[in-house]
């Protein structure tokens, strides 16, 4: 039988990169699937290479009131909700003194507000029992330069996903966080950087991560099958740290 068989099932942020992989390999594993995201257009688009029976949503993860429309709509279609895998978000990139307070709030409100309000509206939908899926990255464990804000939210999602265990668990809802080291989806497209910018920026983070390649989004999405699936219901409040090896290098730099 596939790994997610029948299994209600949401992914924020499923159209492109990571958010879309998984959604892919959710259906192929048999789940009933919803995806989020900001354009209608890219949702269609999403919802034609994964099949007709896809439910999208159109939400912004920064905006609070979305999140509860997100749940009613799952509650609507679905009845339970079995995984939810928290994937959308942004990685504003800037120095400590190009921080505005507008730029500061809008990461936080897409990276870790949001997501945090979506979690307390789709609480009464989980199943006994189902899993939560939160999306960190390996930069809340390095003092990289210019992350501060993005590895400050990321930071916060592998600890809410203690926190969220330690509340849940009672329900048979487990927790847990998958942060992935640097990953080849069209999020370093967004970075506002020239083509030559780019390649250099690119060519310095390979040379920080021992597996000497950036990773896959199928890769990712791999992992989350395995967290959304029953196969690890002992895995509570945990980390699954895929960077291949960028965490162990010492002194990174940007």
């Amino acid at each position: 039988m596939a790994r997610l068989q029948d299994k209600a099932t949401l992914i924020t942020g499923g159209t492109s990169g990571i958010g879309l992989a998984t959604a892919r390999r959710f259906v192929e594993q048999g789940a009933r699937v919803a995806i989020t995201g900001t354009n209608a257009q890219r949702l269609e688009t999403a919802r034609d290479s994964l099949g007709g029976d896809v439910l999208v949503i159109v939400a912004d993860a920064g905006d609070i009131a979305a999140q509860s429309e997100i749940a009613r709509r799952i509650g609507e279609t679905f009845g339970k909700l079995d995984a939810v895998f928290v994937n959308a978000g942004i990685a504003d990139l800037r120095p400590l003194g190009e921080w505005t307070e507008a730029a500061f709030d809008r990461s936080i409100d897409i990276d870790l507000k949001g997501p945090y309000f979506l979690i307390k509206a789709l609480a009464p939908l989980f199943s006994n029992p189902s899993s939560i899926i939160l999306s960190g990255s390996v930069n809340a464990h390095m003092g990289m330069a210019g992350t501060d804000v993005y590895s400050l939210a990321k930071a916060g999602m592998i600890s809410l996903a203690r926190t969220l265990s330690g509340e849940l668990i009672g329900r048979g809802i487990r927790a847990n966080v998958i942060s992935p080291g640097p990953i080849d989806t069209p999020l370093n497209e967004k970075l506002g950087l020239n083509p030559a910018a780019s390649k250099a920026r690119a060519k310095a983070v390979v040379g920080m991560i021992p597996a000497g390649r950036f990773g896959t989004a199928e890769e990712i999405a791999n992992a989350v099958v395995f967290l959304a699936s029953d196969e690890c219901r002992f895995m509570v409040g945990s980390e699954m740290l895929i960077d291949g090896g960028m965490s162990i290098v010492r002194n990174p730099q940007t």
